[in-house]
């Protein structure tokens, strides 16, 4: 089980867009219910320990209805459905009405019996929260309306963008739209007042609720309710939320675990305020930069705060890895962030290498050819997840050295090991450049001298042997293409 594994790998899926989908073959509107147990068993036979379920909880009218009207998101719509229909909008799935399993998914009897046929296959069910702000439509609006950042006409006049007025049931208020303080508000959503007291119970109860109806949570934008985040942004001091709304639901469910989507170098201040895994937004970027040494520099960091970071390439918010990066670079940057420490998250139309992101607003995808080579490339990946000596070993950056005087390329280089015992013990090499590139990677293996080492390639046919002795006083010497790399078992008689 996940609870069990250091290295766990976390499966994203676009729910209402896998519905869609199912529901043509069905020739029907598909449940939760409907989902077959092969797909569940593909999912399971690949590896991963978690899934997560994308946009499960209930949508309203007034954010729906946002979406289909506004132009700009429109224009994105389109470029991704180029027959994109009025029944495509069907709302953003993080302007949540209700933290209650949508209607049209079957509810919550349908996720319950969805959450026993993963548990069945050892996989654990990851859901969606969003702190910063609810749906225009949610009952809090009539029956808490102090729980919401409040404007003035003033606030309204000058910044449209970030305030709205709304017609409650005590009649009509200025109310701030949710958003982080660099951008204009997002107008299907209000925002949350986390200087009210009462609003930080009344979300730990919504925690708790959700906490008996899956496994963990990723939280949407979780740094923007930090207090100084919070008060620059509105100007309203905040107590901690995140501490004691963590403690509470662990208080009833020891092992559930949290996932905090951030960004402006807060990664370390959201696990220390509890959370299990932080978005690695920086070794995103500098993968997609396409420069060996940062991703290094990066890399040096503590094992400990590496160990909670979620490594990706892609998800819903992100373009397509397949449209980001050319294939050899792809696969270079998919054997750096996939076989390095902490959460392993992969994207639902990763494997197939597909282009087209698709909008949290959107429930159908458009039809994409599957990339086989891409395909094939992941389905190895996946094989060489799966041993335990990535899952549960001990993770250390090796050292590059000059194969000669000059040797510039050296530093194109980043290579690691991983070892569970003697016996558990591997190699990887990456060659994260656009040249051919040559070093001597320095191995930590003093026991190898002596002895002979075979090398065997994990993700290609080709094995080496080698001196120990050479290995472990000159290092291994190293010859890749652009973007090439080597994930070595190593083995000695």
């Amino acid at each position: 089980m996940a609870d069990d594994v250091r290295y766990p790998t976390l499966y994203q899926i676009n729910t209402r867009v896998w519905l869609t989908e199912l529901s043509r073959v069905l020739g029907r509107r598909a449940t939760l219910d409907d989902i077959p147990d092969a797909e569940l068993d593909r999912i399971a036979g690949f590896g991963f320990d978690w899934v997560w379920l994308l946009s499960v909880w209930q949508t309203g009218p007034a954010a729906r209805a946002i979406s289909r009207a506004h132009a700009e998101w429109c224009r994105e719509f389109a470029d991704t459905l180029p027959d994109l229909a009025d029944e495509d909008i069907a709302g953003s799935g993080f302007a949540i009405q209700s933290y209650a399993v949508h209607r049209d998914l079957g509810g919550a009897a349908a996720l319950a019996r969805l959450r026993q046929r993963l548990r069945q296959r050892e996989l654990k069910l990851m859901l969606d929260f969003v702190p910063n702000h609810m749906a225009p439509d949610h009952d809090w609006v009539d029956e808490h309306p102090d729980y919401f950042v409040h404007g003035s006409e003033a606030d309204l006049a000058r910044a449209p963008r970030n305030y709205c007025r709304v017609q409650t049931r005590n009649g009509p208020l200025v109310l701030a739209h949710g958003r982080d303080p660099y951008f204009d508000g997002w107008p299907d959503t209000l925002q949350l007042d986390y200087g009210n007291p009462n609003l930080q119970q009344a979300m730990i109860g919504e925690l708790e609720r959700i906490a008996g109806q899956c496994d963990g949570l990723r939280c949407d934008m979780a740094m923007l309710v930090l207090p100084d985040v919070f008060e620059r942004t509105w100007g309203v001091r905040a107590d901690l939320f995140w501490p004691k709304a963590i403690e509470a639901v662990r208080r009833e469910h020891p092992h559930f675990r949290f996932m905090a989507e951030v960004y402006w170098n807060l990664e370390w201040t959201m696990q220390q305020q509890g959370f299990d895994y932080a978005y690695d937004k920086h070794l995103y970027d500098r993968l997609r930069d396409g420069h060996a040494q940062p991703v290094r520099e990066h890399l040096h960091a503590e094992i400990d705060y590496q160990n909670k970071l979620a490594r990706f390439l892609e998800n819903h918010d992100e373009p397509r890895s397949a449209a980001t990066f050319d294939s050899p670079r792809h696969q270079a940057a998919a054997i750096i962030a996939f076989l390095s420490p902490g959460l392993r998250f992969f994207h639902q139309g990763q494997f197939e290498g597909r282009r087209k992101r698709i909008s949290p607003h959107l429930v159908r995808a458009p039809q994409e050819a599957v990339d086989e080579g891409m395909q094939g490339f992941y389905e190895k990946l996946m094989a060489v997840l799966r041993q335990p000596v990535f899952r549960d070993g001990t993770w250390s950056l090796l050292e590059r050295e000059p194969a000669w005087e000059g040797n510039w390329t050296s530093d194109c280089f980043i290579a690691w090991s991983w070892q569970r015992d003697v016996d558990e013990r591997r190699i990887v090499v990456v060659n994260y450049a656009g040249n051919q590139s040559q070093c001597y990677v320095r191995i930590p293996f003093a026991d190898l001298s002596g002895r002979i080492v075979r090398l065997t390639d994990m993700m290609r046919p080709a094995s080496f042997d080698r001196d120990g002795g050479e290995l472990v006083s000159r290092g291994l010497y190293v010859d890749l293409p652009a973007w090439g790399y080597h994930v070595f078992e190593v083995s000695a008689s």
